[in-house]
């Protein structure tokens, strides 16, 4: 019998920023996504996104990111709260300017709701297209657990008003 600990899981996350050198922090944050928590296996292009929530902030740049890692969820998330400090995150405002944000967005199949903590697949993911173009890059077939569409799908679906602009690098 496999030891839970030993198995994989793939997890996929959702990487932001609008303050600094915002490609250089995506770039730093993956970098430190595959040493301490996992194999990278896919990332996206960059977007670029205007603020979502509080609106007089500059434009953020997302991608996406698909890793292996043996870690649970719960491990994943604070090791992704701790690379954000490690990059110079500071928390002051809900949705305010950031120079990194890391959000786990699915995690397998898994369907976790831990009030106040993390919840998984992402809450709002679905009505957020600077979340869902840039995971339908490199997840287009994933299923979301809960509503048991496509990411694709769920992706060309999205009424959200805020234009996504696929940065070619």
């Amino acid at each position: 019998m496999l030891n839970k600990a030993l198995e994989c899981s793939t997890a996929y996350l959702l990487l932001g920023g609008n303050l600094g050198d915002r490609e250089g922090n995506l770039k730093s944050a993956v970098e430190l996504l595959n040493e301490k928590i996992g194999k990278v296996v896919a990332v996206s292009s960059l977007y670029e996104t205007a603020a979502w929530g509080k609106t007089d902030q500059p434009a953020f740049l997302n991608q996406a990111v698909v890793l292996q890692t043996n870690l649970s969820a719960l491990e994943v998330l604070d090791h992704a709260l701790s690379i954000e400090q490690e990059l110079g995150r500071v928390r002051k405002d809900k949705w305010g300017e950031r120079l990194i944000d890391i959000d786990l967005i699915l995690f397998g199949n898994e369907i976790i709701n831990i009030p106040d903590k993390l919840q998984v697949p992402h809450p709002h993911m679905q009505h957020r297209k600077f979340v869902m173009e840039p995971l339908a890059e490199i997840a287009p077939d994933v299923l979301h657990p809960i509503l048991g569409e496509t990411i694709l799908a769920i992706s060309r679906s999205i009424e959200d008003p805020l234009e996504v602009k696929k940065i070619m690098i």
